[in-house]
């Protein structure tokens, strides 16, 4: 017997209706270069939608072409993203801050018929052109307030185009699971990997994402994803602003500190997503010109765990719940989320805070399980290690276009997410380290993660990354890179192996030789340690 339910596709295009029709005169805002603000409502951002699908059936594009952006956080960005998943392309999201070599591979790979492009990036493009024959064209969006001169090929603008548009387009009728956009991993081993999401991916992450126990988004929240739209669909915030009506802020090209706590405050935002590494130098701003951000509840945090100096010190200092999230980009990228239960809440400070630092708990929709190297089940008991197993309807399925594929799977389908976590009985996971960042020194694992923790509770420390270097007698050996938060009291080896030594044992506390003092730990392209370039170093 069959349900009698409506087929009703679940697909980018609801979600665009929605936020037109239902809160078409919410806002949405994005700084620009020169320091003012653009400001529009969803039922124009929606008739410029519509010009755009106009644009891109213009220059040829198709049902399940690919259509590259290079662009920052912007009101012209976030129309690319519905206009082109609408008319059935895909949106291929660049990242800025990829290699050359990388760029050129994953342009290729993907196959983008056109690319769209910042004014301020276009140099990028211009350095990989001649390795990019099939881009037909470039289309620049002019973000710092005058015509681009560039070497691009085949160069059209943006508002010309949509200027010469339509604002009525005929939408087709799309399959939910057609590809709605890709993006590539990191491609820390190897050449980056194309994840495909479907229509019916994204709408199911959008709603899991607005639950009151995912980001908690509403019509009352106004809203600033400042990690990039480039990087895992910028966590999912632009769907779920058009789907819950929240008011949207776009920084533009990504601001310093001062920006970044100026916008916060003019436009009085309630929550903000981003790495900790950005969350640590508004901080420290706030801190320096004796600033509060009295609308702002949440940050809510991924890419890599925050320290828990960090968190009590937006709690006790600004009232800001820092929340953290776990994710991929092979899971759209939203898997955990770390917020506290109701029986938890006459528990302590800080045992609430040690649930905080968890991962947390898999976002509705997703399931989680660990496993040991031949693939055994292992307990929820929060202290068994092993690696991470995923699955839902938001997990990728495989990789585009790649042969090797299967082994990031297990036999039965889950995703071999590489993290090696706890998981406790409540269901509170934990990341121990990624499996390539566990240190084994005398046969016992030490967790590079829980290391850089204690560091950066240590008062005087802006940051610290911690990684292995090979060792004749016990194998590998942790090295602590350290950054002083103050270069004019800087702090010595034997204060944080002095303060090490108060929760770790004492041979796995790094030698004098192996604490080693830097301006700054190195970033990825989306804000993370970049361990690699660390371990470059000690192998120089």
């Amino acid at each position: 017997m069959q349900g009698q339910m409506m087929d009703f596709s679940l697909d980018t295009q609801a979600i665009l209706r929605r936020g037109g029709q239902i809160f078409g005169n919410q806002e949405v805002v994005t700084r620009l270069t020169d320091g003012s603000y653009h400001r529009y409502t969803l039922r124009e951002f929606e008739r410029r939608v519509h010009r755009l699908i106009n644009v891109l059936r213009d220059l040829g594009i198709q049902p399940g072409d690919r259509v590259g952006t290079l662009c920052w956080n912007h009101y012209r960005h976030l129309e690319l993203y519905f206009a082109i998943s609408s008319m059935g392309a895909v949106l291929h999201t660049l990242n800025i801050r990829l290699s050359e070599e990388q760029l050129s591979y994953i342009i290729n790979h993907a196959d983008d018929q056109v690319i769209f492009v910042d004014t301020s990036l276009t140099s990028v493009l211009e350095a990989v052109e001649d390795e990019c024959p099939n881009v037909r064209n470039y289309v620049v969006l002019d973000d710092q307030g005058e015509t681009a001169e560039t070497s691009l090929s085949n160069q059209l603008d943006y508002e010309t185009l949509l200027a010469a548009a339509s604002d009525q387009a005929t939408l087709p009728d799309l399959d939910e699971n057609s590809a709605a956009a890709m993006c590539y991993t990191s491609g820390t081993t190897g050449n980056p990997k194309g994840v495909v999401y479907s229509h019916r991916s994204i709408y199911l992450h959008t709603m899991a994402v607005m639950t009151t126990d995912g980001y908690g988004l509403s019509q009352r929240e106004v809203v600033l994803p400042f990690v990039p739209m480039f990087h895992a669909n910028a966590w999912g915030l632009p769907y779920a602003a058009l789907f819950s009506g929240c008011r949207l802020v776009l920084p533009g090209a990504q601001p310093t500190a001062a920006i970044l706590a100026k916008i916060m405050i003019d436009q009085k935002v309630t929550t903000a997503a981003g790495v900790p590494a950005i969350w640590n130098m508004l901080y420290q701003h706030l801190k320096q010109e004796n600033l509060s951000l009295d609308t702002v509840e949440t940050l809510i945090v991924g890419g890599s765990a925050a320290p828990r100096a960090m968190i009590e010190k937006f709690d006790k200092e600004f009232n800001i719940t820092i929340l953290h999230l776990w994710g991929m980009t092979e899971m759209s990228p939203l898997g955990t989320v770390g917020r506290i239960r109701s029986h938890m809440e006459d528990w302590s400070y800080d045992e609430q805070l040690d649930i905080r630092m968890k991962q947390g708990v898999p976002a509705a929709g997703v399931e989680i399980r660990i496993q040991d190297d031949n693939g055994n089940l292992l307990p929820w008991d929060g202290k068994t290690i092993g690696e991470l197993t995923v699955r839902g309807p938001w997990v990728a399925s495989g990789y585009y276009n790649n042969p090797e594929a299967s082994k990031s799977f297990t036999e039965d389908g889950w995703f071999r997410t590489g993290d090696m976590v706890t998981i406790n009985e409540e269901g509170y996971m934990q990341i121990a380290d990624r499996s390539k960042d566990l240190i084994k020194s005398g046969g016992e694992w030490i967790s590079s993660v829980d290391m850089e923790n204690c560091i950066m509770a240590y008062n005087g420390v802006a940051e610290a990354a911690v990684v292995a270097r090979p060792d004749d007698k016990w194998d590998e050996r942790p090295v602590a890179f350290v950054v002083s938060a103050d270069s004019a009291n800087p702090l010595t080896e034997e204060q944080i192996r002095t303060h090490l030594l108060e929760t770790f044992a004492k041979w796995q506390v790094p030698g004098v030789e192996d604490v080693r003092f830097i301006d700054v730990v190195p970033k990825t392209s989306v804000g993370k340690f970049d361990k690699k370039v660390l371990r470059q170093r000690l192998e120089g």
